[in-house]
């Protein structure tokens, strides 16, 4: 039995744009944003689940791309996200 994730291998974004960083989609729409997420399969940034618009579970929801990373300074984590959890679900 294997201890490495398999999601693992459809990393394909890990640096971060250049900053100053946004929530593309609460842009267009004149939104606030808390804190950004970015997608590691293709570096969508998105804000969090905090934020009035989750369009980070958004794009997750949309596309099925399941790790994100903070874009936040200095914070250097990942998530697997999972429809079952509870961490992509709107609902």
């Amino acid at each position: 039995m294997s201890s490495t994730c398999s999601h693992l291998d459809s990393i394909a974004v890990t640096e971060l744009p250049e900053a100053p960083l946004a929530c593309e989609e609460c842009v267009k729409i004149d939104g606030k944003w808390m804190h950004l997420r970015m997608c590691l399969r293709c570096g969508k940034v998105g804000c969090c689940d905090n934020s009035p618009n989750r369009h980070a579970t958004a794009h997750f929801e949309e596309t099925g791309h399941p790790l994100i990373r903070s874009a936040e300074p200095y914070e250097e984590w990942m998530v697997l996200r999972r429809p079952d959890s509870g961490l992509g679900s709107r609902g």
